[in-house]
């Protein structure tokens, strides 16, 4: 086993979040149902977007913490639940595919 040196972009994935997952939340939502704008990283980095993904993330049951829509917040953390259990980001999509019946793999939400 060796010890490897995260670098901050890996580190903050796992502290929980980037805006880099926020961004990729909106793509995700927006081609399961409409429910947001498609946001690229710089846009989620620069911008507050972070309500309406939650929103998006509400209309398909999934409760989420988004703390990722301003450079100037001191950092950020997504935190996903269904029904009061936190579950991961994989699994809130699998969720919300399943409630809207609309099963999309990550190549078609991604461009």
């Amino acid at each position: 086993m060796t010890n490897e040196i995260l670098k901050d972009a890996e580190l903050d994935r796992v502290a929980g979040g980037t805006y880099s997952e926020t961004a990729d939340d909106s793509r995700f939502l927006n081609s399961l149902n409409g429910s947001t704008d498609r946001y690229g990283d710089e846009r989620i980095l620069y911008g507050n977007h972070d309500g309406e993904i939650v929103r998006g993330w509400a209309k398909v049951g999934v409760q989420a913490l988004i703390y990722s829509g301003s450079f100037f917040n001191g950092g950020s953390y997504n935190k996903y639940f269904i029904n009061g259990n936190q579950v991961t980001q994989e699994q809130a999509r699998q969720h919300a595919m399943n409630v809207t019946g609309h099963y999309m793999k990550r190549s078609d939400w991604e461009w």
